[in-house]
């Protein structure tokens, strides 16, 4: 994501296990699928760090522009699963989800058009429109 020109993401990091069956996809997407080489042909002013950690579950991390970083696991996934997650990170601008407006409207009164009931039901009987005051 943008904001102002700018591309937030800075930063990619892949961490994965060299031995560990979580990290089965992740190696396979890092070895057979083109997707990360077009990813980072696309995205030239992104920087990919791809580490082994081994004895770790995989994940996948983004560090942005603002300091702040999204560290999602990718562990037992799915190679779409990680297109998806480092799309996503690429789209996202890193700042923290914040909470607008406070508390929620509260009123005393339940309904001001009141409550509903089967006897309102005026969908299958006819009634007249009378339109007043054309004419004139």
């Amino acid at each position: 994501m943008a904001t102002r020109g700018v591309l937030q993401l800075k930063k990619l990091r892949i961490r994965y296990c060299e031995v560990g069956g979580s990290s089965a996809c992740v190696r396979n997407y890092l070895s057979e699928s083109p997707h990360l080489l077009n990813f980072a042909k696309t995205n030239p002013e992104v920087t990919f760090i791809v580490k082994p950690r081994n004895g770790h579950h995989p994940y996948i991390e983004g560090q942005y522009v603002t300091g702040q970083s999204k560290q999602i696991c990718v562990k037992n996934t799915t190679e779409e699963r990680i297109r998806v997650v480092m799309d996503m990170l690429k789209n996202t601008s890193g700042r923290k989800i914040v909470r607008l407006g406070g508390l929620a409207v509260r009123g005393d009164v339940a309904s001001v058009q009141g409550v509903w009931t089967p006897m309102l039901d005026f969908g299958e009987s006819p009634f007249d429109v009378n339109i007043v005051g054309e004419g004139k």
